[in-house]
């Protein structure tokens, strides 16, 4: 499996994401400029990556530039193809604004930037600890879209404390129900606030993120 990271004038998170996939997944990794289209060399079973920053300076909204970028244009082909697309953080508020993934981050409920560990769980309820840094990654939906992502198992992360209990407390920046990350209908488009590529070498104290692309792409770390 390939990995290609798109990088934006503002990316920040773009070498970390690089190099998890590469030194603590294994796995080969292309990096893609905003201005360019071509994503010829990448078949349905890559992947793309659009990784943590503020994007063009997070004028108008976060991501509402960015979306026009040449490459997006691609990737939302590329996506509608059944290529595998994975937005974080700043990547996740692309994909809102290009209509891949439901729903809108809005700014943290405490009208604060927030940059802590936090804790989060899936369907499998496996409690991980991945760390957060935005300032508007309270993720909104009207109540019947909520109700859609339940029913379809669209969810893929909620905030919770570290016994896996959702609470407000646990909530850093008052997502409708503790929504952490969501994936498409197709279940090829996945997107999430929390950074696992912060959290992938053990240097660190803290490989709960391997879990994350393990869940998502199948992938297991490199073992030396």
């Amino acid at each position: 499996m390939k990995f290609g990271v798109v990088v934006f004038p503002g990316s920040n998170c773009d070498r970390d994401m690089m190099d998890a996939i590469r030194q603590d997944l294994g796995a080969e990794v292309v990096e893609l400029w905003h201005k360019e289209e071509d994503l010829s060399g990448f078949t349905t079973d890559d992947c793309i990556v659009l990784p943590g920053g503020f994007s063009y300076g997070d004028y108008l909204r976060c991501g509402a530039i960015a979306r026009f970028s040449p490459m997006m244009q691609s990737v939302i082909n590329f996506a509608q193809n059944g290529g595998k697309v994975l937005g974080v953080c700043n990547g996740f508020q692309i994909l809102c604004e290009a209509g891949l993934l439901p729903g809108v981050l809005l700014r943290n409920a405490h009208q604060q930037f927030v940059c802590k560990n936090v804790f989060i769980k899936g369907s499998d309820d496996q409690v991980l600890k991945i760390p957060v840094a935005h300032g508007e990654g309270r993720y909104y939906a009207s109540a019947d879209v909520l109700d859609q992502l339940e029913a379809n198992g669209q969810i893929l992360y909620r905030y919770c404390d570290a016994n896996g209990e959702m609470t407000a407390d646990s909530n850093p920046n008052g997502a409708e129900r503790n929504i952490a990350g969501v994936r498409n209908a197709a279940g090829n488009v996945f997107g999430m606030m929390p950074h696992p590529e912060r959290a992938t070498a053990g240097v660190l104290g803290n490989t709960d993120g391997l879990q994350v692309f393990r869940q998502l792409f199948g992938l297991e770390p490199v073992t030396v």
